[in-house]
């Protein structure tokens, strides 16, 4: 036999595709040719798959080798398909019967010592060949626990050529997932170590419950980094759906914690003010990898210090903000990582950081308007609270910790009022007040009365507030309505959500 095919998995961002990896050999000069929009990493397979055969006692033919990497027109990345490569041409060579093959994904990398390495992405990959029909993949053994959280898939690990070429040709039993753990309980920062700061404690409440974006603004000290780390805490487990598409991003960007387990936990990505454009959006040369927006998708992405942020790195995130997801296009192919995030923002008053009227303060008022105009009205306009923090004073400082609400607390009635979204908007396909729409808030049933909205439809008319502002008050307005246990939401409520708005609640 000179031809045989191997199933496989191309990535292309989290979108994983079906691949057909075909061998041909034919007579002529010895050569190994491999078409299909391989990329430098595929291109140098060649030389992978050839030591890895030679050293795990394999024949090599010496003929001219075709390798073709089906569909031709969908770009291939990375070195997964080094397995299936080595068994293509071992099977088409006649080395090995490839029935036991038939139907089964082979995802790995090969060492030139004929060891399988773990790869990048294999999540996504075994989600992709499950929505194809294919019921069993078999992956490096370091991706074993990974690969197994898909349902519906039976997983089996290798990690070596010699033992894929040993179940092939003898039948003998490839390695079994590791069985799964339950993840240790970490504790992390609770809302009960933060003293003082009602207003930005209810802030990050209504954050929480909503989906809403944050700014805090305030002196060094007064809480806005200890409020921001402490957002995780109060929001809910992700759920499966939620889960796999966050595992599945950090998967194809290499960092999920060994143990391979769904990511539950909203994620937190707290990037430094020297963070580049790539770095928070994605970038890479060939096709793009996700940046911080993205892999802080379902979760919370804190800018600390955000007016030293680049002015590109800032106005990059308005897409994504708006939309959900962003897209990269590179040379090498364009790509769409979801981009669902919650952004909070935290900036001191003044490039001196000393409070205003303080006698210490070496800023004039047009030095503190230009520093914080880097945040650009753009970007403001899409952040739904912004609330000024004052500095903590002496008698919140000292006060016990059974003067204030942990983090259990809040996170029960954030989860409660998500829930009250959840079952509201469902017909629409939304579970966060923060993800509806304006035109449906603005239409029966869900259009607010003339009486509740008077303040606000006044300051659009004049100007104070834009259509987008006034869209996210509205929205913050169901938000509050929810946390209270209320079924719609008053003038109070559309007010308290103004304040929280334009930052003059006190």
């Amino acid at each position: 036999m000179s031809y045989a095919k191997v199933l496989c998995v191309g990535l292309v961002g989290v979108t994983g595709h079906l691949v057909e990896v075909e061998a041909d050999l034919a007579a002529g000069l010895p050569a190994v040719v491999i078409s299909g929009l391989p990329d430098t990493a595929l291109h140098e397979a060649r030389d992978r798959v050839r030591a890895a055969v030679v050293n795990s006692g394999q024949r090599w033919p010496n003929r001219r080798i075709t390798l073709n990497l089906l569909p031709a027109t969908l770009p291939k990345f990375g070195s997964a398909f080094d397995l299936a490569i080595a068994a293509a041409l071992l099977g088409g060579s006649g080395e090995l019967p490839l029935l036991p093959l038939e139907g089964v994904v082979v995802l790995g990398e090969l060492g030139l010592d004929g060891t399988v390495r773990p790869v990048r992405g294999v999540l996504p990959m075994v989600a992709a060949a499950a929505q194809a029909g294919v019921a069993r993949v078999i992956v490096p053994v370091g991706n074993a626990a990974e690969a197994a959280v898909i349902p519906g898939v039976r997983v089996r690990a290798v990690d070596s050529l010699h033992r894929l070429v040993a179940f092939v040709r003898d039948g003998t039993p490839l390695i079994e997932p590791p069985a799964d753990i339950p993840a240790p309980v970490v504790g992390g920062p609770d809302l009960a170590e933060v003293a003082g700061q009602q207003m930005g404690r209810r802030a990050l409440e209504v954050a929480a419950a909503g989906g809403h974006h944050l700014a805090l603004l305030g002196p060094p000290g007064a809480g806005k980094t200890m409020l921001a780390e402490r957002l995780p805490s109060i929001l809910p487990e992700l759920d499966d759906d939620a889960a796999l598409e966050v595992t599945a991003l950090h998967s194809v960007a290499g960092l999920l914690p060994p143990g391979g387990r769904l990511l539950r936990r909203p994620p937190f990505q707290a990037p430094h003010h020297t963070a580049t454009v790539p770095s928070l959006v994605g970038g890479g040369s060939g096709l793009a990898r996700p940046g911080a927006v993205s892999l802080a998708h379902r979760g919370v992405l804190f800018l600390d210090e955000a007016p030293e942020f680049s002015k590109g790195a800032l106005e990059a995130l308005r897409q994504p903000l708006e939309h959900g997801r962003i897209q990269l296009n590179r040379s090498g192919g364009g790509t769409v990582y979801p981009a669902r995030t919650q952004l909070v923002l935290a900036a001191n008053p003044c490039p001196c950081a000393k409070p205003a009227g303080d006698a210490h303060c070496e800023c004039s008022p047009l030095v503190r308007r230009r520093y914080l105009s880097r945040l650009s009205g753009p970007l403001l306009d899409r952040i739904d609270v912004q609330v000024r923090l004052m500095p903590v004073r002496a008698a919140e400082l000292m006060a016990t910790d059974g003067d204030v609400e942990p983090s259990a607390t809040v996170a029960a009635r954030v989860a409660a009022a998500r829930q009250a979204a959840a079952t509201r908007w469902a017909g629409l396909d939304r579970r966060l007040n923060a993800e509806v729409e304006g035109p449906h808030l603005r239409r029966p049933p869900w259009r607010l009365p003339a009486q509740v909205t008077v303040e606000l439809r006044g300051r659009l008319d004049s100007g104070s507030l834009s259509a987008r502002g006034f869209d996210r008050v509205i929205r913050m307005a169901w938000t509050i309505a929810d946390l209270d246990g209320r079924d719609r939401p008053d003038r109070d409520d559309v007010r308290e959500a103004l304040q929280l708005r334009t930052g003059e609640a006190t």
